[in-house]
């Protein structure tokens, strides 16, 4: 028997893009909150917390990207032909957020306010966006003779709109759960204030999808509710009231680390739910991960280095992340 390298690749790229998920989201996350916390030292806490790591999170987007182009070109070619607009304006809000980044922390108070609000755009537009292209990715791309057919504005949908608000409100509230992590006194307070209604509009926004992509695609429905798929699937939406109960739970008990796992736990069921949705294509609704790979010898040979250099980026990461453990004060750093 052997071994399926399309299979093993979208295990790559599936992990690759969660890591993301998880890394970038709090980072964006602290942005989009920032309308919401008015106190300029509050402000400068908050992005205290990320900045010796934020610029490494966006490692695995390079690297979801780079394999799924070594791995499955076809999909890597109709993806982008399909989603420039969103994947143009994503990234102009990720390089408007990175300037902002940097130059924030060096601007006089004249122009220090111009710099916060072009770190919440910067931060907004990139959530959205990549939430819209979620959306339309789901909602399927017709393909005709291994093209795209595909308008240069169809991916704007209302079911793109609600996914995209949806990744801002996840964002959101992996901002706000890191922040219970990371800082104290008043600003920690006003973090736990903000994490409730954030987890049950997030709670909503699943519900929501849930119904909604079920109905508007027939063949989603038959994976989730066929015999005897259902019945594997059942834990999903228990294990999403057990998240979204325990992170309320831990907000009332001196938190700490508690909000924040918990709530990674909900947003990993909800990528989840979304793998499940669109097995086994990488294109939906038609294109398969074995219908769009790239030559065995390539993946091989593309393999190889991806082996080496994940365990590598997972290493440099963690290492980061445990120099820089512990509180941020406000008017401080780490201490």
């Amino acid at each position: 028997m052997g071994i399926d390298l399309p299979l093993i690749w979208l295990l790559i790229i599936g992990f690759g893009v969660m890591m993301y998920v998880i890394a970038d989201g709090f980072d964006l996350g602290i942005g989009i909150l920032f309308p919401l916390v008015t106190d300029r030292s509050h402000r400068d806490a908050m992005v205290n917390t990320v900045a010796p790591v934020w610029d490494g999170n966006e490692t695995w987007l390079v690297l979801g990207g780079a394999a799924l182009m070594a791995a499955f070109p076809k999909a890597y070619a109709i993806l982008l032909s399909a989603f420039y607009v969103p994947l143009i304006l994503m990234l102009l809000g990720l390089i408007w957020r990175g300037v902002s980044f940097e130059f924030r922390f060096k601007a006089d108070e004249t122009h220090k306010p111009f710099w916060d609000k072009a770190f919440m755009l910067g931060s907004f537009v990139t959530a959205f966006c990549q939430g819209a292209i979620l959306g339309a990715f789901i909602s399927g791309i017709e393909i005709v003779d291994g093209n795209a057919v595909y308008g240069v504005m169809d991916w704007l949908t209302p079911f793109s709109v609600f996914t995209g608000l949806g990744v801002v409100i996840a964002y959101a509230l992996l901002g706000s759960t890191w922040l219970i992590l990371k800082t104290e006194g008043d600003l920690q307070r006003q973090m736990i204030q903000i994490t409730k209604p954030a987890t049950f509009a997030l709670l909503a926004a699943i519900a929501t999808a849930s119904i909604w992509t079920p109905l508007a695609h027939p063949d989603i429905a038959g994976r989730w509710f066929s015999q005897p798929n259902i019945w594997f699937f059942v834990p999903v939406p228990v294990l999403v009231a057990l998240a979204t109960y325990y992170i309320l739970h831990t907000l009332n008990n001196d938190p700490h680390a508690g909000p924040f796992i918990w709530s990674l736990l909900l947003i990993f069921l909800g990528y989840s739910g979304f793998v499940i949705s669109i097995w086994p294509n990488i294109v939906p609704p038609s294109l398969s991960i074995w219908a769009a790979a790239a030559p065995p010898q390539s993946m091989g040979f593309a393999l190889v280095g991806a082996l080496l250099i994940i365990p590598m980026i997972l290493g440099y990461s963690a290492w980061a992340y445990y120099v820089f453990r512990g509180k941020v004060k406000v008017g401080e750093g780490y201490h």
